[in-house]
């Protein structure tokens, strides 16, 4: 009771203090950007509000505090004109309302609205509710923004109109300083240190600090800042955008600066900061090999090893354990196979159109021509289509290569789609939740299944919602994760025994999952534990969906993908994110084609003379074209798949040669090296093709020989 009564005695103490205060009649009265505070015909004090810094609302008198909106803050005055503390919200505050005197507040957002409760101590107003803040620089980089507003002969005055903005501090230290009280500057500089911010804020602030020449202070806002962002939930293992990033201090332009400066004492700490805070930014792996190299560069071959090895342990999650960027990998793996199937398509398909010439014309003159008899008729003159002069193993060839024509068109339209989902901005913010993520998550579009869940119920469970957030997981176990998650839940309300048993469940479901292992007191190693245990002390560690089960939650298999791409044409031919029409058409096109050569396999074979056959552009053509002239015998299909993947990886669009986005062929030295290899396998496929062909030409002639003496 004690206690209770010595935390008690600075609010009613400062409750008294606003009741005795407050002169008695007096009101607050927003005039345009004026905010005034009258006692009758008395003015008691007034602030202005440039336009710059967004709409205002209110104002609201509750107890003796005056509440005004402005922008996505909400300022508290007393009676007095002294600002009393500012609460920091994740949107333009469009409302005030005080309904059984508590003060509530509505922000709006695009499509969709949030309702904050704020509750005033002796420290300002706090939001009772988990705030986050969308990745948008209007609202992260508001503070910073009003403090550079202010004309230079003025930032005094602004500071002590309103001592919560920190930036306005330091522009007031910075001025202290150039004046030469340096004993000044430092004193403003700890009273920056002593406001209450969000963690974008802190970021900002510390880069300043950094400029500005005070890096003790810099690593005390960086550290504020991961304990913020920790208390409101953002996490390591979810990834951050270049959009989010920027809107959240942008601290990997700063620490570019600081590489490109060789300012490497100061850039360690802006390299610990991404490390622990948001290792699986996008960019992460080319500034990790950038410092490692710098490291490498000044001998420290040690601690370079430890980043790159880092940066490998990202891996794990990704798709094929690829990295993040192993959707590119498969789609230009999905682009080379499409150029090597539609090339040995093109070369079979050319041998066979040729080989069938003759005989083809002279079968379709009395049907009206070569062209004109698929007019008069269609349906006899398909009995003379080139295909059916091919062999069943020629038919059934072309049939396999179309079918892999088929699954890598779906596989690179999946790796488009797949990307395009991944980079959505509502997946890639530090964390689930909040109202503009939630309304992000509900435009995906999520596939039905225990990954779409996990999604939806860490969203309820990180805004506070265990009782919505438990129903979900239900419905998606026996999902290690969901399991894991409901142990964190089961905890909370006090049931230790029932947690740990879930705990142990989602552990024997999946051996590698670290947040059950953590929760078990197991001490697994890896980013995560390690946030966890300095920024969380004592909580339960969730577990978050890896990129392969986001992967899983917005598009599904590559099955999935055809099937929809087959059944709803309408949908695979719109111009979507991630959806290309050309792709569309494409794979409807291939898919049509493979239906019709499917068909051709029922059909008898067309008589044909050998003279008709081989005539000399057939041969040449089995010539240029390897394993066209024995498409009949595994050989063929054989040359012909190795000489169109050679072909083809030799272009530049096949994503091997000349694309230096890829990591492992980035060098120029690595790509003259591969051209190299891909001319001689190149050759080697002819002189082997010549080869089979002189080959096989011999035994026809022995054969022959042999069948005409047999006959004389």
């Amino acid at each position: 009771m004690r206690g209770k009564s010595v935390l008690l005695r600075p609010v009613l103490a400062l409750a008294l203090a606003l009741a005795w205060s407050a002169p008695a009649g007096a009101a607050p009265v927003l005039e345009g950007r004026t905010l005034r505070y009258e006692n009758g015909p008395e003015l008691v004090w007034q602030r202005s509000f440039p336009a710059a810094l967004g709409e205002l609302s209110g104002p609201l008198e509750v107890g003796g505090v005056t509440y005004l909106g402005v922008g996505p803050e909400v300022y508290a005055y007393t009676t007095r004109g002294r600002v009393l503390g500012r609460a920091d919200l994740p949107g333009p505050v469009s409302s005030l309302d005080a309904s059984g005197g508590v003060v509530r507040v509505t922000t709006g957002g695009d499509g969709y609205a949030e309702r904050f409760t704020l509750a005033t101590g002796a420290s300002g107003p706090s939001v009772q509710e988990r705030v986050v803040f969308p990745p948008d620089p209007a609202v992260t980089g508001w503070l910073l923004r009003a403090a550079q507003a202010v004309p230079e002969a003025d930032v005094q005055a602004a500071a002590s109109e309103d001592p919560t903005n920190p930036f306005l501090l330091l522009r007031l230290a910075e001025q202290r300083r150039a004046a030469g009280d340096s004993y000044a500057a430092l004193s403003t500089v700890r009273r920056a240190l002593g406001t209450t911010l969000p963690f974008p804020a802190w970021v900002q602030l510390a880069a300043r600090l950094d400029t500005a020449g005070y890096p003790a202070a810099a690593d005390l806002a960086l550290d504020r800042a991961r304990r913020d962002a920790a208390g409101r939930g953002l996490d390591p293992d979810v990834p951050v955008s270049r959009t989010a990033l920027r809107a959240y201090g942008n601290p990997s332009a700063y620490l570019g600066t600081l590489l490109a400066q060789n300012r490497l004492a100061r850039a360690e700490s802006w390299m610990a900061y991404l490390r622990e805070l948001h290792p699986r930014f996008k960019g992460g792996p080319a500034l990790y090999a950038r410092y490692a190299g710098i490291l490498d560069a000044q001998g420290r071959a040690g601690e370079a090893e430890e980043w790159r090895q880092f940066a490998r342990s990202l891996r794990a999650g990704t798709l094929y354990n690829l990295g993040p960027s192993g959707l590119n990998s498969v789609r230009d793996a999905a682009r080379l196979s499409t150029l090597a199937l539609a090339l040995s398509l093109v070369a079979a398909a050319l041998v066979l159109i040729a080989r069938a010439w003759r005989a083809q014309g002279q079968a379709t003159r009395p049907l009206g021509g070569r062209f004109g008899s698929w007019l008069r008729r269609p349906l006899a003159r398909a009995r003379f289509s080139s295909v059916a002069y091919a062999s069943l193993s020629e038919r059934f060839l072309l049939t396999l290569l179309l079918a892999g024509l088929l699954a890598s068109l779906g596989g690179w339209q999946w790796a488009n789609r797949a990307g395009a989902a991944l980079r959505d901005p509502a997946l890639n913010m530090g964390t689930y939740g909040g109202g503009w993520g939630g309304a992000g998550l509900g435009d995906l579009n999520l596939r039905p299944g225990p990954d779409s869940v996990l999604l939806i119920g860490l969203a309820s469970q990180l805004d506070g919602d265990d009782s919505a957030a438990r129903q979900i997981y239900t419905s998606a176990l026996p999902d290690a994760c969901a399991l894991n998650n409901l142990g964190v839940i089961s905890q909370a309300r006090g049931d230790e025994a029932q947690a740990r048993e879930q705990y142990r469940a989602a552990l024997s479901a999946r051996p590698d999952l670290s947040a059950a292992a953590f929760n078990l007191g197991l001490n697994p190693a890896g980013p995560d534990a390690s946030f966890q245990r300095t920024y969380r002390p004592g909580q339960p560690r969730l577990c978050y969906p890896d990129q392969r089960s986001l992967t899983r939650a917005v598009t599904g298999d590559l099955s999935v993908t055809l099937r929809g791409s087959l059944l709803n044409p309408v949908q695979v031919l719109s111009a979507a994110p991630g959806r290309s029409p050309r792709l569309g058409w494409a794979l409807l096109g291939t898919a049509l084609l493979g239906a019709l050569l499917l068909l051709s396999l029922l059909l008898p074979r067309a008589a044909q003379t050998p003279a008709q056959a081989r005539t000399l552009l057939v041969r040449a053509l089995t010539v240029l074209l390897p394993g066209t002239g024995l498409m009949n015998s595994p050989w063929g299909g054989m040359l012909l798949l190795s000489w169109a993947a050679a072909l083809a990886a030799l272009t530049p669009r096949s994503g091997l040669v000349n694309f230096p986005e890829l990591s492992l062929l980035a060098s120029g030295t690595l790509q003259t090296g591969l051209q190299t290899s891909l001319i001689a396998a190149l050759a080697v496929i002819y002189i082997l093709n010549a080869v089979i062909l002189l080959t096989a030409g011999f035994r026809q002639v022995r054969q022959q020989r042999w069948e005409e003496r047999a006959e004389s």
